[in-house]
């Protein structure tokens, strides 16, 4: 069984988890040294609320693709690709405001969660509903945009998912290891690490959404010629050239296939392709210079703090 499909979902929910874990160890920090430990199931109870709402959403995702898919057998080969184009441009979005947004706010994120709960303690009534909310939401935004990806993988199968869970699973020994062990970790070259793994999967998302598009697009031009004026470059049928790529810049199928062991590494992780068109190209250097670009920016803006340690003293290690 092939489960390099799993290697990009890890990469997102490891991340995204590990962003989450943060906000979910300061408040139990926080809420240990202001003695406040009664209220720890309600951080448990937004933790199981977050991902359970992230999975229904996962499976409102699918099934939406799943039935309007199958709507019209006759256009279900239209419909589905452009479902999947549609939902890797929200997750392109999506993943690619959480990486420059997470990056700029990653050294405000202790005091913001900290001055979160002290003003949720500080209410007479509704301190536990207070922090399950703080959680609940925390947890779900992250889910929701791993769920994104995984709507735009969809045609990968269930593997994906396999990743998924491991991710989330190492995230939460690392959120253990922080705050339970008191391990140090630096976390701003995890996070740089992580950001760089997560641009260039984001990269081939923008790649694979543009095929989506083309293959949509092609298939209706040959169930109904009418729409032929839609294929801006040339007939479906031509192998040289694409409906709405472009032409053809290399195909190296044969030396390197992307379904085979390593360009099926190179595919899953970095959006290789070995065929590959003019606008495929172009989208994935335009993206990787206008997002990558304002992502490098933000780098040199995350300031140094202390150490990520366990107790109340917990915030991101720069150094």
């Amino acid at each position: 069984m092939n489960f390099s499909p799993a290697l990009p979902t890890f990469v997102i929910t490891l991340r995204e988890g590990v962003e989450a874990a943060l906000v979910v160890g300061i408040v139990f920090a926080y809420l240990k040294k202001a003695e406040k430990t009664a209220l720890n199931p309600w951080v448990y109870g937004g933790i199981a609320a977050g991902l359970l709402a992230s999975l229904l959403v996962g499976i409102f995702s699918i099934g939406l693709i799943e039935t309007l898919g199958s709507a019209n057998r006759e256009y279900e080969p239209v419909v589905k690709p452009l479902l999947n184009a549609l939902f890797s441009v929200v997750a392109i979005a999506m993943l690619s405001w959480m990486l420059i947004w997470m990056t700029r706010q990653a050294k405000l994120l202790k005091t913001e969660v900290e001055s979160a709960i002290k003003t949720t303690l500080t209410a007479e009534t509704g301190a536990g509903w207070g922090i399950f909310g703080l959680i609940f939401f925390a947890v779900l935004r992250e889910g929701f945009e791993t769920v994104l990806f995984l709507s735009a993988r969809f045609e990968q199968g269930w593997i994906p998912i396999f990743g998924a869970a491991a991710g989330i699973i190492t995230a939460v020994g690392i959120g253990v290891l922080l705050f339970q062990w008191g391990v140090k970790i630096n976390l701003r070259l995890f996070f740089q690490v992580m950001g760089v793994f997560l641009l260039l999967i984001v990269a081939g998302l923008v790649v694979s959404a543009l095929a989506h598009f083309d293959a949509a697009i092609s298939t209706l031009v040959q169930l109904n010629p009418q729409f032929e004026p839609l294929c801006i470059f040339s007939q479906p049928t031509v192998q040289t050239s694409s409906c709405l790529l472009g032409s053809l810049i290399w195909d190296t199928s044969r030396a390197l296939p992307e379904k085979q062991f390593p360009g099926i590494i190179l595919h899953t992780l970095f959006g290789y392709e070995d065929r590959l068109y003019f606008l495929q190209a172009f989208g994935y250097i335009g993206f990787l210079v206008i997002v990558g670009g304002a992502y490098l920016q933000t780098l040199t803006g995350w300031g140094r703090t202390q150490p990520v340690s366990s107790g109340g003293n917990a915030s991101p290690q720069q150094d």
